[in-house]
């Protein structure tokens, strides 16, 4: 094969992993290939990140409280905001393009001499895991992709593994199940024999699916009251509810590694990352500009109750696409962002990751606005001339929602403005 050299080239030569998505939603190849790599995964100290809502936010956070003067964490996200490299960080920091594409070119020959043929997602969480151990990381912060059970990340058995669980909601239901107690299993399946989990009391149908799955297991369950947030305030709530959860973890996992504790210093200078496309803002003149992938109604909900807070009374506009995907699911989002913002336009995307992704039309977007008698949107095809006309809004808070997939098309506009 030849070098890959540039993110171009990147994409390139991924593109053919699209084709391996597979309708069984199982580990069996992806455990096949960590062995065919010697485990990589073994090898490093994990903190397992799973959830409905705030699993990325929570990630960096521990990420970057878990940073000390000679420690090195790792840190693997998806699915990916501006760039492929942001799934592979040390540090807080991405590879960079050439150091990506050089360890991509030698990854891709192994999995070539391998003969197994991974999907997207399973290449890029085994692509972490096996540079993580080449780069002898001192932890590695790992998020689920979906669910928690059976997802690619879940090959990981050693006891001292750091699970966490974030606030769990209905997603992804054509997947993993249309209760919470369905759900809650699926993300309690991170949870290995001997391991410590974190997470805040959340229903009781929660709360008894992930008590049964340590109590099975003999893993230690720390629940955490809602008390447990820390508050900041230039964070929003959600995400001071996910910083909470992070200095819980991090503080166990400093003092179980004999670390120094956690000062003030660096809980206030972890509260300052920058955490893409997570109640994100820019600041545009008179005007803040608001970019968040959230992109269905329970994580809407949570972004909405936080800019109510964060602006009261202050008229907003939005900017929104939908994935395809079942109609419950951007039924519920748009019912919230309609009850949010003054005014809306609807666009659309084509975007490649772990598959080829399609938007739903925008006029069926706004058809359904207009079920629910809402008359204030307008329908613009091509994401840049959208965010352009956002940009001329009146009103003094513009949003810009929906799906990762979207800001993958605006957030590179954003930025370069």
């Amino acid at each position: 094969m030849k070098p890959i050299t540039t993110f171009v080239d990147a994409h390139e030569a991924l593109r053919q992993f699209y084709d391996n998505a597979r309708i069984k939603y199982d580990l069996v190849l992806m455990q096949r290939l960590m062995d065919y790599l010697g485990n990589p995964q073994e090898k490093l100290r994990i903190i397992h990140v799973a959830g409905t809502s705030g699993k990325t936010s929570t990630a960096y956070y521990v990420a970057a409280l878990l940073q000390a003067p000679g420690t090195t964490v790792g840190l693997t996200v998806s699915p990916h905001v501006d760039e492929v490299n942001e799934r592979v960080q040390i540090n807080l920091e991405p590879l960079p393009e050439t150091e990506f594409c050089s360890e991509l070119t030698d990854f891709l020959k192994l999995i070539k001499k391998s003969k197994l043929q991974p999907s997207y997602f399973e290449l890029l969480v085994a692509f972490a895991y096996w540079v993580f151990a080449k780069q002898h990381v001192d932890y590695a912060v790992v998020e689920v992709g979906l669910g928690g059970l059976l997802d690619g990340t879940n090959v990981i058995n050693r006891p001292d593994k750091i699970c966490v669980i974030t606030d769990i909601g209905l997603d992804h239901t054509e997947v993993l199940g249309d209760t919470l107690a369905a759900i809650a299993t699926q993300k309690a399946g991170i949870i290995r024999p001997g391991n410590e989990a974190f997470m805040y009391e959340q229903s009781p149908a929660i709360l008894s699916v992930v008590q049964k799955a340590c109590h099975s297991r003999s893993a230690n369950l720390h629940i955490l009251p809602p008390s447990a947030a820390i508050k900041k305030e230039e964070l929003p709530l959600f995400q001071q509810r996910n910083l909470g959860l992070a200095v819980q973890v991090a503080n166990y996992t400093v003092q179980r590694d004999h670390l120094p504790g956690l000062a003030d210093e660096r809980v206030n200078e972890a509260a300052m990352t920058r955490i893409p496309a997570r109640m994100e803002r820019f600041r545009l003149n008179d005007k803040v500009l608001i970019v968040d992938g959230s992109h269905n109604a329970q994580k809407l909900a949570t972004l909405a109750e936080s800019i109510r807070a964060a602006y009261p009374g202050k008229k907003i506009a939005a900017l929104a696409a939908f994935v395809e995907g079942p109609e419950i699911r951007w039924h519920g989002g748009l019912k919230v962002l309609t009850g949010l913002a003054d005014s809306l336009i609807l666009t659309s995307f084509q975007a490649e990751q772990d598959a080829p992704r399609q938007s739903i039309a925008p006029i069926k977007l706004q058809n359904f606005c207009k079920s629910q008698n809402y008359e204030s949107s307008k329908v613009i095809t091509e994401p840049a001339t959208a965010l352009n006309e956002l940009l001329k809004s009146s009103e003094p808070v513009l949003l810009v929602a929906g799906s990762f997939y979207l800001l993958n098309s605006i957030r590179p506009l954003i930025v370069k403005e």
